[in-house]
């Protein structure tokens, strides 16, 4: 299975450690973050990396050149963020068959195996990690609606929202998202988002299921994020 790895932003609120250089090549524990997220994918059966560049590309694309232990890397370039479904969909050439996203900027302590084995059963077309957080904390990121363990709506910030369950960045995706992602619409930040077209999966009949993540994550946004995040992989 592939892997797509978003990692083109310009990592704003962990500056200045990202004036001069990209988000992705920031150390967590000793390590660049895309190294943590490489590993994940790589722990989890992913044979080829796809990974959408564009703050400071260069110094990604010559630290990792053309593999990262001995797995195919394909360098995708988001020229304008324009949001993580533009990410994903820039990779259509270079896709073929059921893939998994991952966002370049999370740290996932125990591994995501166990959600791309969901994906395998026959009845099951995407897979969403998730994740369950007060409903405060909900408010802030996309919300899933779930009826009989099947995802039904994807709710982006909600002020109410309708469920616990959040995505956390983690997707298992069939290369039908690519047309629905055709269809998106911009949100009102200009934005096209992951969660509108894997909502449109739903309303097409599609079967999506939530996995819950099995550890903690990280989504490194702060520099008290790359310190938890250090802290958790250490101990682990």
């Amino acid at each position: 299975m592939q892997g797509v790895v978003p990692a083109a932003g310009e990592g704003t609120r962990l500056r200045p450690m990202t004036e001069q250089r990209p988000k992705g090549l920031v150390p967590v524990n000793g390590q660049p973050l895309l190294t943590h997220v490489f590993e994940t994918l790589l722990e989890a059966g992913v044979d080829e990396l796809v990974v959408v560049v564009g703050h400071l590309a260069d110094q990604i694309i010559e630290y990792y050149g053309d593999g990262f232990r001995e797995v195919p890397i394909t360098y995708v370039h988001q020229r304008e963020q324009r949001g993580l479904g533009h990410a994903v969909s820039l990779t259509e050439p270079h896709v073929s068959g059921p893939f998994v996203v991952l966002n370049g900027d999370n740290v996932f302590v125990d591994g995501i195996e166990h959600v791309l084995e969901r994906m395998s059963e026959p009845d099951v077309d995407a897979v969403l990690a998730v994740e369950s957080l007060d409903r405060e904390q909900a408010r802030d990121t996309g919300v899933l609606e779930v009826s009989a363990g099947r995802v039904t709506g994807i709710v982006e910030k909600p002020e109410k929202p309708p469920s616990t369950l959040v995505t956390t960045g983690c997707y298992v995706l069939p290369e039908a998202i690519f047309d629905a992602l055709a269809l998106a619409q911009p949100s009102d930040r200009g934005e096209y988002e992951l969660s509108e077209a894997v909502g449109l999966l739903v309303s097409a009949g599609s079967v999506v299921e939530p996995v819950e993540i099995a550890g903690p994550r990280v989504n490194v946004n702060t520099e008290e994020d790359l310190e938890r995040a250090g802290r958790l992989l250490e101990e682990r």
